[in-house]
């Protein structure tokens, strides 16, 4: 993908691959993302930037059927197209909310293993970015 990420703050490219950038608490270890100003359990503010997992399994979903507002989603006179949207679980990290590859809920179940893949969306401007979603992972 030739768009620029719709954050670098929290999607960066490693060799060509999506990876989320979260936030590690170096004084109790709590992961969040995206990164927070402080901590989240223990509300020190002694926060690392780290690369989280790829990998991860669907801990919750749902099908998004209507448009949210726009700006920024969805530009004028694009059409709307329901999608996935989901809580990924990264083992040992954190849960993820992202937007899901898949939107057929004959696909998607709890449990299953994804992986985290770029996705290119239309801009407010017109332009193109690229964000971050999962795909269910091929078995």
């Amino acid at each position: 993908m030739t768009a620029a990420s719709v954050d670098p703050g929290i999607l960066e490219f490693v060799d060509g691959a999506p990876r989320l950038i979260g936030g590690r608490c170096g004084a109790c270890g709590e992961v969040d993302f995206p990164v927070p100003q402080y901590c989240r359990a223990c509300g020190a503010e002694d926060i690392t930037a780290t690369r989280l997992g790829d990998r991860g399994t669907l801990w919750s979903w749902t099908v998004q059927r209507f448009p949210p507002p726009s700006p920024p989603y969805v530009p004028a006179g694009e059409d709307f197209e329901a999608y996935g949207v989901g809580y990924v679980e990264l083992p040992g990290e954190v849960i993820v909310e992202a937007r899901l590859t898949e939107s057929d809920p004959g696909r998607l179940r709890i449990g299953m293993p994804m992986q985290l893949t770029a996705l290119d969306v239309p801009t407010e401007t017109g332009t193109r970015a690229v964000t971050f979603a999962f795909t269910p992972e091929e078995p």
